[in-house]
């Protein structure tokens, strides 16, 4: 089924939605709790929810007295592997507060080329969901390397919302919305809706404005490419209108689809 506008995200069965570093970690870490009610709330109606989260390196470096990312990979590996049990304790802990269950699903880019592993993965998921247990997917940080990366969790999302064969995928960000230049010069505009194919020439877009996220505007674009190419509308918009977003209100930018 493809959707074709806000509204339908209601009627989708399943949704991916991504979050980034600087939504949920740092001073917004208080701002997992509302995520979690707008998933729980979608989770409630009978959707079946999958996030996509980053993270694990932010929340491990206030851990190690770290203030900014590091260069090399050893280190941002530590990091990873400290923060990503602190990150999905937190979801859990949250998510508790509706009777629900996260399972933590890690994955390279490796997992998701190879066939047997790539159909594990899509296995793992499934079977998860069907068992409304709510599956929190982030990059497997700590083995990661850079010959097995995504590169950022927007493009990893867009791969799991097409392994998954998802409804839509919701990517939330910063910015409440793709702007036709950078939201914080004058005159930005907001762009209600990008059709199929169309290579916004005319936009001006920009990269992470966070100092600890990998992604921006670019990744999110490239990322709806990928998902909207295999037939997933792709919703983008901010974190803190995640409710808005579920419930199939007028919020964000709307990728369309390629009609199946």
């Amino acid at each position: 089924m493809v959707l074709h506008n806000q509204s339908d995200l209601t009627s989708a069965k399943r949704v991916v939605v991504k979050v980034g570093s600087s939504s949920i970690s740092g001073e917004n870490q208080h701002k997992i709790e509302k995520l979690v009610d707008a998933l729980a709330a979608a989770h409630k109606t009978g959707q079946e929810v999958i996030l996509v989260t980053s993270g694990a390196i932010a929340t491990g470096m206030p851990l190690l007295n770290l203030e900014s990312k590091p260069d090399d990979l050893a280190t941002s590996q530590a990091l990873a592997s400290v923060g990503q049990g602190r990150l999905i304790s937190r979801y859990q802990s949250s998510l508790e507060r509706y009777d629900l269950i996260a399972g933590q699903v890690l994955l390279t880019a490796q997992d998701l080329e190879g066939t047997e592993t790539r159909e594990n993965a899509k296995r793992a998921m499934e079977r998860l969901v069907s068992l409304r247990v709510i599956p929190i997917v982030n990059e497997n940080d700590t083995v990661a390397t850079a010959e097995i990366r995504f590169g950022d969790n927007d493009r990893l999302a867009a791969l799991v919302a097409v392994l998954v064969e998802a409804d839509a995928l919701i990517l939330l960000s910063d910015v409440d919305a793709l702007y036709d230049m950078p939201p914080t010069k004058p005159g930005a505009r907001r762009i209600e809706r990008v059709a199929f194919g169309d290579e916004l020439a005319e936009v001006e877009i920009g990269g992470s404005g966070s100092s600890v996220g990998t992604g921006g505007a670019v990744t999110k674009v490239s990322a709806a490419k990928v998902a909207t190419e295999a037939g997933v509308s792709v919703l983008l918009t901010s974190s803190d209108l995640v409710a808005e977003a579920l419930t199939g209100q007028n919020v964000g930018t709307w990728f369309e689809a390629k009609e199946h």
